[in-house]
């Protein structure tokens, strides 16, 4: 194998693994995050002939850099068309430019109209591929904001020897967004709605990993960001758009749980030219805030029209901050078990100035959503949802350009928002109107980990 297809954790107290075995694993056994232990890198040369290529080709050329003998080219190859084989737009991330130099680049024609879509898609078919392989049986849990869960749900229902459960906080996402999971056909999903927020769901995923007789039991596995997978596939679509434009761009990344636009890093660290890295919050504004004070500090998430990106918990920031250590893995560990304990990060200034010098960050209130929802309405004709309006807000504090605002979601996903911006709500695509038609099925549950344990173990009954 070569380094970039074995990974190592960012805490340093796991054993590498292959790319199969962070699939299937998804956090490390050390509390970590998996990343490649070295960056595979493309050349100048290599990027620019990206353009005009299938973006099925170019995820096959990024991921099998990853993947080493993991899996066969063939079935790599494979797996990747099959996912975007269903996909509306056959660009897949297509790039449109809204005013001069402003682009969005559009991330929600897959089967639940948001940018998740991209990866669960691909990481669904390798994860049946190498549970096959392997043979057994796996638990998946998922922490959602909003649209993870039903991405993982569009991935992995139906699918033989996979349970999926997936945590969604009661009354915080969108109609929409609860009715693409709940109303799951599939005897194998099973939604619970949590008594909480998405960091209370997220710390009870992270809970259940760190019960590891359990988990092994169970042979538990994470599907969201957390999963480096997700994040090697999301890194594609920076060097499409890239390619694309022929030259370096700014990228807007509306950002929660920061996986997004590290996989900007990520592309940046593979090779890519990209003049900045621009992070754009809502009212939770912790990254805005640790970037711009220097304190990574959680507070109580509120609840906002992009809820999505209601988080105060970013995981993915850990693979940043590891990266901006010069890799440091026993500061990663200390500073991550610190913020366990106190909520509360003071930066250290050699890693504050390598996040700086990668990353700018701004905040967005809801009254700016709604404000920018209506002026790029009235500018463009383009209707865009609220989380993509948290970036085009910010987009309007910067001066670099060529601009690409990340539009993470279909704006029917949010009919309320919308409408609120425009006065009236958004065409509605077909599969999302006819939710409304079907039952839904989810449990209810407090915000417990025994609770949570007790629930599994009771629909994983039948396995025993």
């Amino acid at each position: 194998m070569t380094d970039s297809s074995h990974f190592i954790s960012t805490r340093g107290q796991a054993p590498k693994a292959n790319f199969a075995e962070v699939l299937l694993a998804g956090l490390a056994p050390d509390g970590g995050l998996y990343v490649p232990a070295a960056w595979p890198q493309f050349s100048e040369g290599e990027i620019a002939a990206f353009a005009g290529k299938p973006y099925s080709h170019v995820a096959f050329e990024i991921l099998s850099r990853f993947a080493g003998d993991a899996f066969s080219s063939a079935d790599l190859k494979s797996d990747i068309e099959a996912a975007y084989a269903g996909f509306e737009d056959k660009a897949i991330a297509p790039l449109r430019e809204i005013a001069k130099d402003e682009y969005l680049l559009e991330l929600f024609h897959g089967p639940t109209f948001a940018f998740k879509d991209i990866a669960l898609q691909i990481l669904g078919r390798l994860f049946a591929r190498a549970l096959k392989g392997r043979g057994g049986r796996a638990t998946i849990v998922a922490a959602t904001s909003g649209d993870t869960g039903s991405a993982a749900i569009a991935a992995l229902g139906g699918l033989p020897n996979i349970e999926v459960f997936v945590l969604h906080p009661r009354g915080r996402v969108s109609d929409v967004q609860r009715r693409q999971m709940t109303t799951s056909p599939h005897a194998n999903v099973h939604n619970i709605a949590l008594e909480g927020s998405f960091d209370d769901a997220q710390a009870l995923v992270k809970g259940l990993f760190a019960q590891t007789e359990f988990a092994r039991e169970i042979s538990l596995t994470a599907v969201n960001s957390i999963n480096f997978v997700r994040i090697a596939a999301q890194a594609v679509y920076y060097f499409t758009a890239t390619a694309a434009l022929g030259h370096p761009a700014t990228f807007i990344v509306p950002t929660g749980n920061f996986g997004d636009i590290f996989a900007g890093e990520a592309a940046e660290r593979m090779g890519l030219g990209i003049q900045r890295l621009v992070i754009a919050t809502n009212q939770n504004d912790i990254m805005a805030r640790a970037l711009n004070d220097g304190v990574y500090a959680a507070g109580a998430a509120h609840h906002t029209l992009s809820p999505s990106m209601d988080i105060q918990v970013a995981s993915n920031f850990e693979r940043a901050l590891f990266e901006s250590s010069n890799r440091d893995a026993d500061w990663t560990a200390a500073a991550m078990n610190d913020f366990a304990r106190d909520k509360k990060l003071v930066l250290p200034p050699l890693v504050l100035e390598n996040l700086r010098a990668r990353y700018s960050a701004f905040a967005c209130d809801d009254a700016q959503t709604l404000v920018t929802i209506k002026r790029v309405y009235d500018a463009t004709g383009q209707i865009i949802d609220p989380h993509t309006a948290v970036a085009a807000c910010a987009a309007q504090r910067i001066t670099a350009r060529p601009a690409v605002i990340l539009a993470t979601a279909h704006p029917a996903k949010f009919p309320d928002a919308v409408t609120r911006a425009i006065g009236f709500a958004p065409p509605v695509p077909p599969a999302l109107a006819a939710l409304d038609k079907l039952p839904e099925k989810q449990d209810i549950l407090a915000n417990s980990l025994p609770l949570l344990r007790k629930f599994i173990s009771s629909r994983l009954a039948a396995w025993t």
